[in-house]
């Protein structure tokens, strides 16, 4: 029986069709990789598969969308990749504890509007309001729990003043996302709730050694073993022993890393700790 193939990603492309934890040919930003580790790559990781597909609905409706996780699993680069192939990205830079004043700052920072933002909440506004009008953005929030209610309702009042919406994305711990539900706003202005959770034991020998080339000669039950003592499925906690990793290498002039060499770079990263 014939079956149709389903239709390319419109983040991904044919790429998220391809074999699990496909490598995106094309190179990420300098700076999004954690620690700028060299010729780590770029995975279509299930999480970013997620984030793509939940972000290209919210941009196209102009909506919300809440990306939840814990830390080190991919959150942030798997948000800035994605967004980037879309349109034009808008972080938002604001204190720990932000009200709407910093939220009116921040938005006057990163639109590149002139000189300093209005004191004046009405005046600022405007310019705010005139200038997201003009083309669709990304507007990206990290640690969104840490919102209050009323930057939550500020962020509401941008996205029902534009005729297209806002498409803004909520990046936050899987702790936090209690706070965002209790935010009713969101729920009838949300496109997708997606979660990025961390690699499970039996997927790190086929992730980790596309990851980076150095791990291609690495055992399956070694880096399942590395894995189960320092980095628990979050790549960022793999960049990190890529990173040490390579510096070995470096230092012996070995070819490739051994399971002593390994454990050495464990013992230095975690202090010698043992399970």
């Amino acid at each position: 029986m014939l079956t149709t193939p389903p239709p390319p990603s419109a983040v991904w492309g044919a790429a998220a069709a391809a074999e699990p934890f496909a490598v995106m040919e094309d190179a990420a930003p300098p700076g999004l990789h954690f620690l700028d580790a060299p010729c780590v790559r770029t995975l279509l990781t299930p999480g970013m598969l997620a984030v793509g597909e939940s972000l290209a609905d919210a941009y196209a409706q102009g909506r919300f969308v809440c990306v939840l996780g814990d830390a080190g699993v991919g959150k942030t680069f798997a948000v800035h990749t994605a967004a980037r192939r879309l349109g034009e990205l808008l972080p938002l830079d604001f204190r720990a504890q932000p009200a709407p004043a910093d939220l009116r700052a921040a938005f006057h920072r990163a639109l590149g509007l002139r000189g300093e933002a209005p004191a004046d909440p009405g005046a600022a506004d405007t310019l705010i309001r005139r200038a997201l009008a003009q083309e669709p953005r990304i507007v990206v929030v990290e640690d969104a729990h840490r919102l209050s209610a009323s930057c939550f309702e500020y962020l509401r009042f941008l996205h029902d003043d534009l005729p297209q919406g806002l498409c803004v994305v909520l990046i936050a711990a899987t702790r936090g996302e209690r706070s965002l539900r209790a935010q009713r706003m969101l729920a009838t202005r949300t496109a997708g709730w997606p979660y990025i959770w961390p690699l499970t034991r039996d997927q790190v020998p086929k992730a980790v050694p596309a990851l980076h080339p150095l791990w291609q000669s690495v055992a399956p039950g070694d880096l399942k073993a590395l894995d189960a003592r320092l980095a628990d499925g979050c790549l960022r906690r793999w960049v990190v022993l890529t990173l040490h990793t390579q510096r070995a290498l470096a230092a012996t002039g070995a070819k490739k890393p051994d399971w002593g060499m390994l454990q050495a770079v464990a013992d230095r990263v975690d202090g010698g700790r043992r399970p």
